[in-house]
């Protein structure tokens, strides 16, 4: 390609509206232009970095036995509420009417269509297992669309489903994919990690998301640095301490601590670390049947209340906070002096963190305005309570696997696998005839790569002050030429025409930089745009038979043989 020939239209400034790196980087180099909010046109130069992070998902899911289908943005409103997902899926969901009064939405995800689909033509378990997977664009009706193509309303997306007779070969197909997407993620050369997740509001049991890791990320990822275990820190399981409880070493007395309601303002005033102050979390419980519990989630000071977690309580689940009334009712106190000493144990329920429950001596709110206990203890004090994993895993941690402590570190969700098991096959009825005749539900699996949302990652793990730099795989191109007085030296534009030709004929994805502009500005854009590697020609190099060649994340130049110049690009692209 020529930049003379293709639309090239860079910015020295990104629009003030911008938000984050990735944003930013995009609309100044041009890959994408705003057309409405979290609606983005993929302009040429974005599209080729869309189109080879898609090619590579396609190959890679091919080679898995997968089948690429293509299912219509249009979904009939009648497959949805046989899910029963209409009433649940939220304003997210863009419904509309067509010219018959007939509901339909636009799909932000495809399980309905898919099982549709499937439950129509499969019949047998000589049929079984398939696999069925699109890249087809999307859209959710997000309340505040931001960050660009990372969290925009509509983006592309490959949805592979699997179809099977039994839940043994669902696992071998999910572990199948499990392999699958770190191959994808491999090829696209960036840093990642498969990290084992919650199912949300998609449902299933098994779970795994693939982060790409990124310091703006908006996930935590808790990880251990000597072993492969990973997981979102919101499913990270927070270990019991290994040492046994202190005995009781101080009596229980009610202290003064007037105005101070927060746990830090607490442990400062009485001169004490904030892991020896427990906080009491009040929360209801707010089940379709049966009497509400109200309890009190018991945490250490330094340590942060876990929802998913706490919300695998049965006792409580689903539950929300309690209002300053239920807390007035129950507890007779406003909230910031609560705490589970003196409680009406037939009211009020008590779960405490495996970390508080191995604490002695310890903090807590004394149920009275203005006051506290200090040299509280299990056992002695107040019963001992429920015990629970209730907290988000810190730096530190003992990981769950046994190898060595976790660390914390920022990602970004770009691929995520589920094993969704019977939920939507069971309400849309897509069975089979099984080998005795008899009709059986089919087990399911759901795998997700957000396509678009790659570039936007990628460049968030890939960028400076000059720009983006990409893997070679996805970037534009994978050369630029920069010919110094193209338009002027008769020499300079043989030399760069010959090369341009060579390696393209060697399949090399390359960009000749033709246009009749300064070297300062030819070389920022090549930098801004993300080419990973640069060769400039020039008349004195030239004539001593040589070129200048610049990767893209190095801070000098150096002078290569011309006559060695494509060997030396093709070495280096095969090194990746």
């Amino acid at each position: 390609m020529r930049t003379s020939q293709f639309f090239f239209c860079t910015q020295k400034e990104a629009p003030a509206d911008a938000e984050v790196i990735s944003q930013k980087m995009m609309l100044r180099a041009g890959y994408i232009k705003r057309t409405a909010a979290g609606i983005y046109t993929w302009m040429p130069l974005g599209l080729r970095v869309l189109r080879k992070v898609e090619n590579i998902v396609r190959e890679e899911m091919n080679n898995a036995g997968a089948l690429e289908l293509l299912m219509p943005a249009v979904q009939p409103a009648e497959l949805w509420q046989e899910s029963g997902r209409w009433e649940e899926y939220g304003p997210e969901l863009l419904r509309f009417k067509d010219r018959h009064q007939r509901e339909f939405v636009i799909g932000p995800t495809h399980e309905e269509v898919i099982t549709d689909v499937v439950r129509r033509d499969v019949k047998s378990y000589r049929q079984l297992p398939i696999h069925l997977y699109q890249i087809q664009t999307k859209f959710r009706d997000e309340i505040r669309p931001r960050f660009g193509v990372m969290r925009g309303r509509e983006f592309l997306m490959k949805d592979g489903y699997s179809f099977h007779t039994s839940f043994d070969d669902l696992v071998r197909e999910y572990g199948n994919m499990y392999t699958t997407y770190t191959k994808i993620f491999t090829r696209l050369g960036l840093k990642f990690r498969a990290v084992a997740a919650d199912t949300g509001s998609i449902g299933g049991t098994g779970s795994h998301e693939f982060h790409v890791l990124a310091d703006s990320g908006e996930d935590d990822i808790a990880f251990c640095p000597d072993s492969d275990y990973a997981a979102n820190v919101e499913l990270a399981e927070a270990l019991a301490p290994s040492t046994p409880r202190a005995a009781p070493n101080k009596a229980m007395e009610k202290i003064a601590t007037p105005g101070k309601m927060a746990c830090t303002d607490v442990a400062e005033f009485l001169g004490l670390p904030l892991e020896k102050i427990v906080k009491a979390i009040a929360v209801i419980s707010e089940k379709e049947k049966g009497p509400q519990t109200f309890a009190l989630l018991l945490l250490r000071g330094d340590h942060v209340l876990n929802e998913i977690k706490a919300n695998k309580i049965e006792a409580i689940s689903p539950f929300r906070f309690a209002t300053e009334a239920e807390v007035e009712e129950y507890l007779g106190c406003k909230p910031g002096y609560i705490g589970p000493v003196t409680v009406n144990a037939e009211k009020v329920a008590i779960f405490a963190d495996r970390s508080v429950a191995n604490m002695s001596d310890f903090v807590c709110g004394a149920n009275e305005a203005g006051f506290h206990f200090s040299g509280v203890n299990f056992g002695r004090d107040l019963p001992e309570p429920s015990i629970a994993d209730l907290r988000n895993a810190v730096v530190g941690d003992p990981s769950p696997d046994g190898k060595g402590w976790l660390d914390i570190c920022r990602g970004i969700e770009v691929g995520h696998i589920f094993q969704l098991r019977q939920k939507y096959a069971a309400a849309l009825n897509c069975s089979y005839l099984d080998e005795n005749g008899k009709s059986q539900i089919m087990e399911m699996g759901c795998y997700g790569i957000g396509v678009s949302r790659i570039v936007g990652a990628a460049i968030e793990q890939g960028n400076d002050e000059k720009g983006i730099f990409l893997p070679p795989a996805i970037a534009p191109f994978e050369v630029c030429i920069v010919p110094m007085g193209y338009h002027k030296s008769e020499l300079v534009k043989s030399a760069a025409d010959a090369l341009y030709a060579l390696l393209k004929a060697e399949g090399i994805d390359v960009v000749l930089d033709d246009r009749n502009e300064r070297p300062g500005v030819m070389f920022a854009d090549m930098e801004l745009i993300g080419i990973p590697h640069r060769i400039v020609i020039g008349e004195r190099g030239l004539k001593e038979g040589q070129l200048e060649y610049k990767g893209r994340l190095e801070t000098e130049a150096s002078m290569l043989a011309q006559a060695d110049v494509v060997a030396i690009i093709k070495e280096k692209l095969c090194a990746g």
